[in-house]
């Protein structure tokens, strides 16, 4: 790992007001802070701490991540709490219902807050509705977050996509184009894979001012090589991309050069240029890991030729991946 100088950069998080670091730490995805490989606290309050002192300052976490929520709790303990932002949301696993919904978001907050071991929450989020849910939870559920947001339990509203059921993250669209007003933040994916966010939601976030939080960023497909090269096969057999339009092997090597030394490191500086982006979330449970993400952003841009070349073949695409 290169040995890099990195001083974190700060982005306004919309109409929040809140200046958050460009690097976010995430506690979901795959390794869940290190309980898929069953990290102790010790190491994992260790994380938090370097992720803390790298200059991140937004956490985000869930109940279905599951025992997220407590260990940040521990790790934060003795932590001045006006030196980090807590993202988290609610799940709704049924149909919304006019009665139960509500109860079990306000059960939800509850025990985030005695979990998380806060009184707040900065930003509180619906996490991955569908888009036919979208009505019933803004009807039934956005009510109760606007109480706990007068009463001080809750400082901003949001959602998030679920884009392996929503690839082309049609709640979001709602929320920008029907509900600007009701929402400070968005969380998305975005990413040089999957840019279909760029065509109508990014823009109307920037409009009217809705903070983007960009989730797994690179995740699967992209730093695998055998899957990216299949994924572009796939691609280029349905006609979405030309048959020469990139090489069969490594299609995307010509991305790594300068200070560009990986596709990974391709990968979180192109999610970082886009003015609707406030923050990347990354996931990990490798202090070694976490520092060569925060180094990949210390210049958060890509050639401006190779963003150019990205948009044009893959700009239009909407495919999970």
């Amino acid at each position: 790992m290169r040995s890099v100088l990195y001083k974190m950069e700060y982005r306004k998080l919309g109409k929040t007001g809140l200046k958050t670091s460009l690097v976010s730490l995430g506690s979901g995805g795959t390794r869940q802070l290190g309980q898929d490989s069953q990290m102790d606290q010790r190491s994992q309050t260790f994380l938090v701490h370097k992720a803390l002192s790298l200059g991140i300052n937004l956490i985000d976490t869930s109940p279905q991540y599951g025992n997220s929520e407590a260990i940040l709790g521990k790790a934060l303990k003795g932590i001045s709490r006006d030196s980090y932002l807590i993202c988290t949301k609610w799940y709704c696993a049924k149909k919304p219902d006019p009665v139960e919904s509500p109860k079990l978001l306000i059960k939800s907050v509850a025990n985030s807050l005695s979990e998380l071991n806060t009184d707040h929450i900065d930003i509180m989020m619906f996490h991955g509705p569908l888009h036919e849910e979208y009505p019933d939870l803004i009807d039934y559920c956005y009510p109760v977050l606007k109480s706990l947001k007068e009463k001080g339990e809750i400082r901003f509203i949001g959602l998030s996509t679920r884009f392996s059921l929503d690839p082309e993250q049609i709640v979001a669209k709602l929320a920008v184009q029907n509900n600007p007003e009701l929402f400070d933040v968005i969380m998305l994916k975005y990413g040089i894979l999957n840019q279909y966010a760029a065509t109508t939601i990014m823009p109307l976030a920037i409009k009217n001012n809705i903070g983007i939080m960009n989730m797994a960023v690179i995740r699967e497909k992209l730093p695998n090589k055998t899957l990216l090269e299949q994924l572009i096969a796939k691609w280029k057999n349905e006609g979405l991309i030309g048959k020469d339009s990139l090489e069969d092997k490594n299609p995307l090597g010509w991305l790594v050069k300068g200070d560009v030394d990986s596709i990974i490191s391709a990968g979180y500086k192109f999610a970082a240029d886009h003015p609707a982006v406030s923050t990347l979330i990354t996931g990990t449970a490798d202090v070694k890991h976490l520092q060569s993400n925060v180094n990949a952003l210390t210049n958060p841009v890509l050639p401006s030729h190779h963003s150019t070349i990205l948009k044009n073949l893959f700009g239009k695409i909407i495919e999970y991946a």
